[in-house]
């Protein structure tokens, strides 16, 4: 089994409580980009993206982001 990158934007935008339009609104990353990652539709992100979402919640710890896990618990 390997790994895969799970961008946690569901549980973003619940701890912040805000909607994932609002999110795309602060960190200035396009709306369907996000609803993609929220939905898994998505593979990728990049890193600009990343520091976007991170100033626009103050966060300081890219795992608030990012997850690291099994590629067996994605399933």
């Amino acid at each position: 089994m390997g790994k895969i990158i799970v961008v946690k934007i569901s549980k973003l935008t619940a701890k912040h409580k805000i909607s994932v339009r609002e999110l795309s609104r602060i960190s200035k990353v396009r709306h369907a980009a996000l609803s993609e990652l929220a939905n898994r539709r998505r593979e990728s992100i990049s890193f600009s993206h990343i520091v976007r979402i991170a100033e626009a919640l103050n966060i300081e710890d890219i795992r608030e982001i990012i997850d690291l896990i099994d590629s067996k618990e994605n399933n």
